[in-house]
């Protein structure tokens, strides 16, 4: 798939999405849009024997979404991917709805529940082990928030990794600069991620997250067999895509009213417009 196709469909899930946290009063819209472009990329580009019709096959490649309280941007790529139906993500937000303020297995196509941070990437560990161990050639990958980085548990993780050579391991930091209470170097500075992780004897890459021509080119460098674990460090924009969210902690959980939401989706169609 080319780089404007995956822009087109990641464009129309920006659009989803806002219409669904708008619907739901509720989701964490800005880190949902910063690692919206990199998510459509890795289910329509990178990640292979994906099947809607047969969600746990054995050869699919893994995703987990750490930083679970994103799941917004999960649930509408996994509707353009085809795991759900339209009308089952429009009771986000509705009493009695499958769909959680966090990932659950009982979504079809998400693989563990998370949301507890820190704890993504021990699973996706576990998930890379056991890969090797299988003799199996499916890859695992893991989205993390740079606020998350301060969980001591990422670390043990990290080393794990190193230790047992996942090279079928990629941990990606959602990069946006911003978390709940602020900037990340005001709560917990972590401007030393590149060199922090390379200590950890992982192979680190930087990319611009909001730029899909980068993200394709990133993805397509991996290198799956030098026998060290992948992070890309995903420089990306909170509130990616939406200009009055761009860069604005309040919209870490945000709620439009019926003006923004306007405003918003009328960018975003433009961008459709454009694409098509």
């Amino acid at each position: 798939m080319n780089v404007k196709q995956l822009e087109l469909i990641a464009e129309k899930s920006r659009k989803r999405l806002v219409e669904v946290v708008y619907a739901a009063k509720a989701g964490h819209i800005g880190g949902d849009l910063s690692c919206l472009n990199v998510m459509t990329a890795l289910y329509f580009n990178v990640m292979q024997n994906l099947d809607p019709a047969n969600p746990k096959a054995t050869d699919r490649d893994r995703f987990v979404l750490s930083k679970g309280h994103c799941v917004e941007a999960l649930y509408v790529t996994l509707e353009a991917k085809g795991y759900l139906k339209p009308e089952v993500l429009d009771t986000l937000g509705q009493f009695g709805s499958v769909l959680s303020g966090h990932p659950t297995i009982e979504v079809p196509g998400i693989e563990v529940n998370s949301g507890a941070l820190g704890h993504g990437l021990s699973i996706g560990v576990g998930m890379a082990i056991a890969a090797k161990m299988d003799g199996k050639a499916y890859r695992t990958y893991v989205m993390m928030g740079d606020g998350e980085q301060g969980e001591g548990s990422i670390y043990e993780a990290a080393m794990a990794g190193n230790r047992y050579h996942l090279d079928n391991l990629v941990a990606i930091i959602d990069r946006n600069h911003l978390q709940i209470s602020g900037d990340t170097e005001d709560v917990m500075p972590i401007d030393s991620v590149k060199e922090r992780w390379s200590a950890f004897g992982w192979d680190v890459i930087e990319m611009n997250g909001d730029s899909m021509e980068d993200i394709v080119k990133t993805f397509d460098s991996i290198d799956y067999s030098n026998q060290k674990p992948h992070l890309l460090v995903s420089n990306t924009t909170k509130g990616k895509g939406v200009s009055f969210m761009e860069g604005i902690a309040k919209w870490h959980h945000g709620v439009l009213n019926e003006e923004q939401c306007k405003a918003a989706v009328k960018e975003i169609e433009e961008r459709i417009a454009q694409l098509s």
